[in-house]
């Protein structure tokens, strides 16, 4: 199944308690900020972050970017009143932390409506075994990697030792058409190690990343956008494909290499996933 909701290549964590955050955020280059009320906040701040967010929403004009609310967990005493913060504030998404039963996704979508748009943190062993059924939950619209706290519940060191957890998350999503995102890089000052793990998740077929501080943004724009040289060749096996098909052939050929139907669908998705970005950039 396949959706289309426009680029995801940035996804930016703000603190949602602290008031000059709030406000750079409005012009930062992400495709999407993750207003934070959960891990970045702290306990004693929590019901002011909740309204200074609220306040920030109502009154600041965050453009094309996606605006999505990380809430607490509905087994904190916080949880309920995010929720109930957000049917009355502007959003465009709220992201459920530490997501394992349906049950969780279906309180969250009755108390907003049937618009709502819900996004699950995958970040749990029983999380990621249960993807296939909450990509399915209602509202559902996309999954992020919360590969920190995969990674302390699995007791693993490094990457690789997430990647099935990753690829299955991918999949679920993917079926569903949901939007997924990998997780954080978390050392924001390693611009190498950085591109690299961006490198990887875009091959892996996540549409973004999700980053820690502003000085990410370039860098997963870049990586997962696309280039000039791929979107040359984008149009190349479009514009060849119509002229075999005129010429009464099922196939193309361009630079070597076969061009059928599902290769024009992934070269007109990148094409239009292009236009996107410049609209939103200028």
């Amino acid at each position: 199944m396949e959706r289309y909701f426009g680029p995801c290549r940035s996804v930016l964590y703000i603190p949602g308690s602290k008031p000059r955050a709030l406000e750079k955020a409005t012009s930062l280059p992400a495709d999407a900020i993750i207003f934070d009320l959960e891990d970045a906040v702290s306990p004693d701040e929590k019901g002011s972050a909740r309204e200074t967010l609220s306040t920030a929403l109502k009154t600041s004009d965050f453009g094309a970017r996606r605006r999505i609310v990380r809430i607490n967990g509905f087994d904190t005493i916080w949880g309920a009143e995010d929720l109930k913060m957000l049917t009355s504030t502007p959003h465009d998404a709220v992201l459920l932390p530490k997501v394992e039963q349906l049950q969780t996704v279906e309180r969250a979508f009755g108390a907003l409506g049937e618009a709502a748009k819900i996004w699950a943190m995958m970040e749990t062993p029983r999380g990621i075994l249960n993807a296939a059924g909450l990509a399915q939950a209602p509202g559902m619209e996309g999954f992020v990697m919360g590969t920190n706290d995969l990674a302390k519940e699995l007791g693993s060191r490094g990457r690789a030792a997430m990647l099935t957890s990753l690829q299955h998350c991918l999949l679920a999503a993917r079926a569903e058409g949901l939007i997924c995102v990998d997780g954080v890089y978390n050392a924001f000052k390693d611009e190498e190690g950085l591109h690299a793990e961006c490198e990887e998740g875009r091959d892996m077929g996540f549409d973004g990343k999700t980053l820690i501080h502003p000085a990410q943004l370039a860098i997963a724009n870049q990586v997962f956008g696309p280039s000039e040289a791929e979107l040359e060749l984008a149009q190349r096996q479009i514009e060849a494909f119509e002229q075999a098909q005129a010429g009464g052939q099922g196939v193309a050929v361009v630079d070597g290499k076969i061009v059928e139907n599902l290769h024009v669908e992934t070269a007109q998705r990148l094409l239009r996933q292009a236009e996107v970005i410049a609209q939103m950039e200028a």
